[in-house]
C-alpha cells in the first residue's frame, strides 16, 4: 500500500511537471512484447498477452486524452508478423476488430477521436478490413483528435507504395520518366504515404527493451524523438509513459538546425 502511495504521488509530481513544459503534438507507439509477457507471467496462450496489450491501448488513449496529445499512432501488426503461425493470427485480427470497433461505439465520449487504419488491408482477412471500414466510417466526423493503428504496416512497403502511386500519377498525367526523375522532391513523395495530412511523430515510444524502430514510420520519423522502455508492452503504465513525456520534454530539438 505504501508503494502505491509513493507511486501515486511521483506520477503526480511527474505530471505537473509535464503539463507546465512541451507535450508532444503526435505520439507513435510501437506496441512490443505481448507474446514474451504471456510466455513471463504463465498465460496459457500466446494470445492472451495480445489481449492483455489491447485492453492496455484503451488506457493509452485515455492517457492522451488527459493530456490533451491530439494524435496518437499505435503498432499494433506488421507486414512481417503475417506471418506468424495460422492461430496466432487468427486470435491477432479477432483482438484487433473487437478493438476498433470499441472505439468506433464510444459516441458518448467527450474527446472521441477519429479511427483510422494505416498499413497493407490486402493482407487482411476481410473480417478484419470490414471491422477497420465501419470504424472508419463511425468516426468520420470525429475529432479533433486522430487516433491511428499500423496494421500490415512496414515502413518500407508504405515508402514503396507511395512511390509507385506517385509514379502511376505522373505518367497518366503524361509525364516523361526523365521528367520525374529530374523534379521529384522529398515533399511530393510525403503527399503519397498512407496518411499525408498528419503531421510527422514529435515522440516515438517502444516497450519491451529493444532498441530500433523496425521500420516503424521510417519516412515521417526523421526528426522525431525515441523513447525505449524495457517493459513489456501490457506492463506500461502511466508512470512509464510520464517518465517518456518528461524525456521529450527536456530535450532540444533542432530539426538538423
Amino acid at each position: 500500500m505504501l508503494r502505491s502511495l509513493l507511486y501515486r504521488l511521483y506520477g503526480r509530481q511527474l505530471e505537473r511537471g509535464i503539463r507546465d513544459g512541451q507535450l508532444p503534438h503526435h505520439v507513435g507507439v510501437i506496441l512490443d512484447g505481448n507474446r514474451r509477457y504471456a510466455r513471463r507471467v504463465g498465460l496459457a496462450r500466446l494470445s492472451d498477452g495480445h489481449v492483455h496489450g489491447a485492453d492496455k491501448v484503451e488506457e493509452l488513449v485515455q492517457w492522451c486524452d488527459d493530456l490533451g496529445i491530439p494524435i496518437v499512432t499505435l503498432w499494433a501488426l506488421s507486414t512481417d508478423n503475417i506471418n506468424r503461425q495460422p492461430q496466432e493470427l487468427a486470435a491477432i485480427f479477432e483482438i484487433i476488430e473487437r478493438k476498433v470497433e470499441s472505439f468506433a461505439r464510444q459516441e458518448d465520449t467527450p474527446k472521441r477521436r477519429r479511427v483510422r487504419v494505416v498499413g497493407r488491408r490486402e493482407l487482411l482477412p476481410e473480417s478484419t478490413r470490414a471491422a477497420i471500414e465501419r470504424a472508419e466510417e463511425a468516426t468520420a466526423t470525429a475529432g479533433p483528435g486522430e487516433l491511428l493503428v499500423a496494421i500490415g504496416y512496414g515502413g518500407r512497403e508504405e515508402i514503396t507504395d507511395a512511390v509507385r502511386r506517385l509514379l502511376a500519377d505522373r505518367v497518366r498525367a503524361g509525364d516523361s520518366l526523365e521528367g520525374i526523375i529530374n523534379d521529384l522532391q522529398p515533399d511530393e513523395i510525403s503527399r503519397y504515404l498512407y496518411a499525408p495530412d498528419i503531421p510527422d511523430p514529435d515522440l516515438i515510444i517502444r516497450t519491451s527493451g529493444e532498441l530500433r524502430l523496425s521500420g516503424f514510420l521510417l519516412w515521417q520519423s526523421a526528426y522525431s524523438e525515441y523513447y525505449f522502455c524495457d517493459v513489456f508492452w501490457p506492463e506500461f503504465r502511466r508512470i512509464d509513459f510520464l517518465r517518456a513525456l518528461r524525456s521529450y520534454a527536456n530535450r532540444e530539438r533542432r530539426r538538423g538546425r
